[in-house]
């Protein structure tokens, strides 16, 4: 495969998805779930209000009813729902687990599409569907040595593929949308409509459930999560969806759950071993079935 300027924006942004994966790793640990999301969307909002008006200009667009109402639930379920479960999944598993949960999204994508976009499912993405499960079931077995109780295993399970399947639910339901209508003034409607609940859930939740004071923020941390897994990689996925062919696109965006392996083992001294290595190995080869 040829290494052009698209294939460097791909995977530049599976590598800065990575490094922001296992940056809210830290913060979880002294966040949560839902504050976390809450401050983490406000951020990434705020840097899309001038992207939008650099890009677009200042003229307001004419969203079409459906289009518009596509756009705000895509946001409450890819953004609002599946962040927090992700969040909660990555204080659960960890990061490197949770990170090759994140190869099930092309294989909920492509089935979800084939359900509500009539897209066609062959029987060899079926094939690679089974891959990309055995691989996530193999990086997450339990070993006896590990501090992991099943039912803690099985709850964290739960949250990341519920996440997972909330996300590309998310895709899935904007893919029309963005069709029609422009892509960074959908991101900023999807960003906004992710918010507002969010906000009610910051009101309403028990005291646990938020910061004591913002003060006690690590702000730094969360800016830098916030533009370089979510800003940044989003503008480099882009870039590599204009510069290469989608499919080449989506394979190497799926690298991210090496990055986040690596990151987590190099930063968070998560243990690396040789089947989480051969877990990613059959999701990615999994994927790559699925894409072909």
């Amino acid at each position: 495969m040829h290494i052009g300027i698209g294939e460097l924006f791909s995977i530049s942004s599976a590598a800065c998805w990575a490094l922001g994966v296992v940056f809210y790793k830290q913060l979880g640990d002294r966040l949560p779930p839902v504050a976390l999301n809450l401050l983490k969307n406000g951020i990434v909002a705020a840097l899309m209000i001038p992207t939008v008006l650099i890009v677009h200009g200042f003229a307001l667009p004419q969203f079409q009813g459906w289009t518009l109402a596509l756009s705000v639930m895509s946001g409450i379920l890819g953004i609002s729902v599946a962040d927090t479960l992700y969040f909660r999944a990555l204080n659960t598993l960890g990061a490197g687990r949770t990170g090759v949960l994140g190869n099930l999204f092309s294989p909920f994508v492509i089935v979800l599409s084939y359900l509500f976009l009539d897209e066609r499912l062959t029987l060899l993405q079926f094939g690679g569907f089974a891959l990309v499960m055995f691989g996530v079931l193999l990086v997450n077995q339990r070993r006896i040595d590990e501090p992991f109780a099943k039912a803690q295993l099985r709850r964290g399970l739960l949250y990341g593929v519920g996440a997972i399947a909330m996300n590309a639910a998310g895709i899935v339901m904007i893919k029309p949308v963005l069709e029609v209508e422009p892509f960074f003034w959908v991101a900023l409607i999807r960003m906004i409509a992710a918010l507002l609940p969010m906000l009610w859930l910051w009101h309403v939740l028990p005291a646990h459930h938020r910061v004591p004071s913002l003060r006690a923020v690590p702000w730094r941390l969360l800016i830098l999560a916030a533009v370089l897994g979510q800003y940044v990689a989003m503008l480099f996925w882009l870039g590599g969806y204009k510069y290469t062919s989608a499919s080449v696109a989506s394979v190497l965006n799926e690298t991210a759950s090496i990055f986040i392996l690596l990151f987590a083992w190099l930063l968070l001294k998560e243990p690396l071993g040789r089947r989480k290595l051969a877990g990613v190995a059959c999701t990615f080869c999994g994927v790559g079935v699925m894409l072909l």
